[in-house]
């Protein structure tokens, strides 16, 4: 397939773009919590802003987001109030290289701005400017014709709706169609929040929810649109419009219709806190630039999802992605699989009289050569229970001086925190874990800058009590008070005697550090069947062990992908499996029985690309035969 996104990125400074529509303001003010001071006129209590910033909003942040992506050219077409925002707009946009000859000024009208005042991390209530705005008939030519100017000299159009009051009435939109018309050899990318069913002859851009609604079908805001019914939704307006559609799902993706096609692109997993204002005029100004290069609509799809994903980790900021961001997440993101699938156990599909569900149905491709092996979790219960030591640990490190006075609501927003971080991170090596809550620490602003450890320091106070256990439970094998297998997944050492047996090179890799790893194997008493092969962290948060091992099979061995199985419980290898086309062999086990299903893992391993789950190992006979090994 080669690197579709150096390609695509390459090509995006020859697009040239127009963007009209709402232009507006973001503006951010951080309040001061004292409100000690009264005011004399009214008696109530005065709030002080600390800091103020300002940004482009609607249409200004889909241009400010083509500019940020390297869009060669956007002209700016659109109204501004003859008042101190208008007057900030023109200078902001012309400040990230537009072209702001077709943005008018209207003495009857209010620039639109959106204040968002901040306490802390809370946002209070938005104050809103121009919300009662009234497009006159006049002006209404006037950007007609400044539309159709910049049709002409365009490869796309970014129609932008956003505001009931704003530059989009239906009358304006009549005017827009008959350009539209006019205008043959330039592709308008509709992007409305009101009115998207008044565009004629225009590609659409829609949210799931937008698309219920223009199809007859609205929908609460809060409730879910699974992916079969986004897609038959897209269908339809794409069959009703003769149009391309795009339908964007927020954190589950995209879902593309064209030419009687539908192509579903998968959400990207965020470990971070996410802020997803903003992310929807990201994708529109990716759609855009893909689209003005000659691209196709789901190459603009899927560099859209990705430049989205990275907006949304930008907080209290409608941010941009660029070519280097988007390049550091690379053309294969961690996807996020079969979101519904993983949250309702009655979709799963098994292999014949067994307890395997089969997700993909890849097993079976090519005869099983290689299998590499996760090991807390996957074959080791040793550390079983890590989550229980890790949690009180981060705890205590976020709050440090106010643990034993923080009130509850400080208290149970961190504990939430750390155990929806966690959860997300389940799988990777401790030091990233560990990098993860240094920014934790710094961010909830409890310690002392200066007291602030680092990823290190961190590490050590957590494996400190985590070996401490693991130390005990081995104390007791070695006393005989408890067996090996007390410690293993049920079936754990059979599958990989039999696989041995089979010809099939082992290799056991793990996010722990290495002379952990072989020291445990050691005690388990199946190291001797890797042959050396074991592999652990080495201390550099740049290497993630499990799929740096990946690699070097493939890259050693020349294989193809269903020559190889990743068994895990985390993932991290299963993501790393999916990528380079083995087969993942999703380890769903209940770590306190050693055997049975973990319907938590089961619906991580499912998003991370898990072509088979299983609760342990105790069908070998079927499991082999469903990874094409040979008896």
């Amino acid at each position: 397939m080669g690197n579709w996104l150096d390609d695509t990125l390459k090509r995006i400074p020859e697009a040239q773009v127009a963007v009209f529509g709402d232009f507006c303001i973001d503006a951010y003010w951080s309040i001061d919590a004292d409100e000690s001071e009264v005011s004399v006129e009214t008696g109530l209590p005065v709030r002080r802003v600390r800091e103020q910033r300002y940004g482009l909003g609607g249409a200004g942040n889909v241009v400010a987001n083509l500019l940020d992506l390297g869009v060669g050219c956007v002209r700016v077409v659109g109204l501004v109030g003859d008042d101190l925002f208008g007057r900030q707009m023109r200078e902001m946009l012309a400040g990230v290289g537009a072209d702001v000859g077709g943005l008018l000024t209207a003495r009857n009208w209010q620039t639109q701005v959106y204040a968002k005042p901040y306490v802390g991390e809370d946002e209070q209530n938005r104050i809103d400017f121009g919300s009662f705005d009234a497009l006159a008939d006049e002006t209404a030519d006037a950007l007609a014709e400044r539309l159709d100017a910049a049709a002409g000299a365009c490869d796309v159009v970014i129609l932008n709706q956003q505001i009931p009051a704003g530059v989009s009435p239906p009358p304006m939109i009549e005017r827009i169609n008959a350009v539209v018309a006019g205008r043959g050899d330039c592709r308008f990318l509709v992007d409305s929040r009101h009115r998207a069913e008044r565009y004629r002859g225009c590609i659409l851009k829609l949210n799931a929810h937008e698309a219920a609604r223009l199809d007859g079908e609205p929908r609460p805001l809060d409730e879910r649109i699974p992916a079969e019914t986004a897609r038959r939704l897209a269908r339809q307006i794409h069959e009703r419009t003769g149009r391309t559609v795009f339908l964007t799902r927020g954190r589950w993706g995209l879902v593309v219709a064209e030419n009687a096609q539908i192509h579903d692109v998968p959400g990207i997993q965020v470990l971070d806190p996410i802020d997803p204002v903003g992310a929807g005029d990201t994708a529109t100004g990716a759609l855009a630039g893909v689209l003005a290069t000659g691209g196709d609509a789901l190459t603009a799809a899927r560099l859209a999802n990705i430049a989205a994903s990275i907006t949304v980790r930008k907080l209290q900021t409608t941010g941009t992605a660029t070519p280097a961001e988007i390049c550091a997440v690379g053309p294969t993101p961690d996807y996020v699989y079969l979101p519904e699938l993983a949250d309702d156990i009655r979709r799963a599909r098994y292999a014949e009289d067994s307890e395997i569900e089969v997700v993909w149905g890849r097993q079976g491709e090519a005869a099983l050569r290689h299998a590499l092996f996760d090991h807390d979790g996957t074959l080791s219960t040793l550390r079983q229970g890590w989550e229980r030591i890790m949690e009180p640990m981060m705890v205590h490190a976020i709050l440090g001086p106010r643990y034993a006075d923080a009130d509850a609501a400080l208290y149970h927003k961190v504990l939430d925190t750390v155990r929806e971080f966690i959860a997300k991170t389940t799988g990777i090596q401790t030091l990233v874990q560990m990098q993860g809550l240094v920014e934790l620490v710094r961010r909830f602003g409890c310690v002392p800058t200066d007291d602030v450890l680092d990823l290190h320091g961190y590490k050590a106070l957590y494996n400190e009590e985590l070996l401490a256990m693991v130390r005990r439970r081995l104390d007791k094998l070695r006393r005989g008070e408890l067996d090996a297998a007390d410690f293993q997944i049920k079936g754990a050492r059979e599958m990989l005697e039999a696989l041995g047996a089979r010809g099939v090179s082992l290799y056991l890799v793990s996010g722990t550090d290495t002379a952990d790893v072989k020291a445990e194997a050691e005690t388990l008493g199946y190291a001797h069947l890797f042959e050396g092969r074991i592999y652990g962290a080495v201390g550099d948060v740049r290497v993630e062990a499990k799929r740096a091992v990946l690699a070097r099979i493939f890259a050693d061995h020349a294989l193809g992908g269903a020559e190889v199985a990743v068994f895990g419980d985390g993932p991290v290898e299963v993501r790393a499996a999916r990528k380079r086309g083995a087969v993942a062999v999703g380890v769903a086990s209940d770590e306190v029985r050693r055997f049975g299903l973990s319907s938590i893992k089961r619906s991580r391993l499912i998003r991370a690309g898990a072509d088979l789950v299983i609760p342990d190992f105790s069908q070998r006979d079927r499991l082999l035969a469903a990874l094409g090994v040979n008896g």
